[in-house]
C-alpha cells in the first residue's frame, strides 16, 4: 500500500535533517572543528537541536505510518505533517538564542501535540473496533 503522507513526510524530514547537520557542518569546517563543539555556544546550541529532531522524528514518523496505514490518508494527517515539519524548524531556529524563546518553546510543544495526537489515534484505530476475540482453544474446552 502506498503512504502518500507518510513517504512525503518522511522526504521533508530528511531534507530537515540535512539542513540541521549543514548548520552544524559550516562552524564545523570554518573553525576546523572536529569532535564535540570545541567551546562555541552557538554551535552547541545547534547541535543539540540537531540531536533532538534525531530524538523524535523516528517515533513520529512511524506513527504517522501506522496511522496512514491503519486508517488511510486524511487531511488531517497532512495537517499534522505539516505542522510537525514547521515546528522542527521554528525550534532549530529558536534554540539558536542564548535564552528561552517562544519558538523554541512553540516548536517543542507542537511537536509533542502531535506525538500525543498520534498515539491517541493508534491506540483508537487498535482497540476502538469491536470485534469478536476468537477463543484460545484451552479455554473453549473448558465451556
Amino acid at each position: 500500500m502506498l503512504l502518500p503522507i507518510t513517504l512525503t513526510f518522511a522526504a521533508a524530514c530528511a531534507l530537515l535533517n540535512l539542513w540541521l547537520a549543514i548548520r552544524c557542518a559550516r562552524f564545523r569546517i570554518r573553525d576546523k572543528i572536529l569532535h564535540g563543539d570545541a567551546g562555541h555556544g552557538l554551535l552547541a546550541r545547534r547541535m543539540r537541536a540537531h540531536a533532538n529532531f534525531i530524538e523524535y522524528t523516528p517515533i513520529v514518523l512511524i506513527l504517522f505510518a501506522l496511522v496512514e496505514l491503519a486508517a488511510g490518508a486524511s487531511l488531517w494527517l497532512w495537517i499534522g505533517a505539516l505542522a510537525y515539519v514547521l515546528a522542527r524548524v521554528v525550534h532549530a531556529f529558536g534554540m539558536d538564542a542564548d535564552r528561552p524563546t517562544a519558538w523554541r518553546a512553540g516548536g517543542a510543544i507542537v511537536t509533542w501535540a502531535i506525538m500525543v495526537v498520534l498515539a491517541g489515534a493508534a491506540l483508537a484505530i487498535a482497540y476502538g473496533q469491536t470485534r469478536e476475540m476468537p477463543v484460545p482453544p484451552a479455554l473453549a474446552a473448558q465451556v
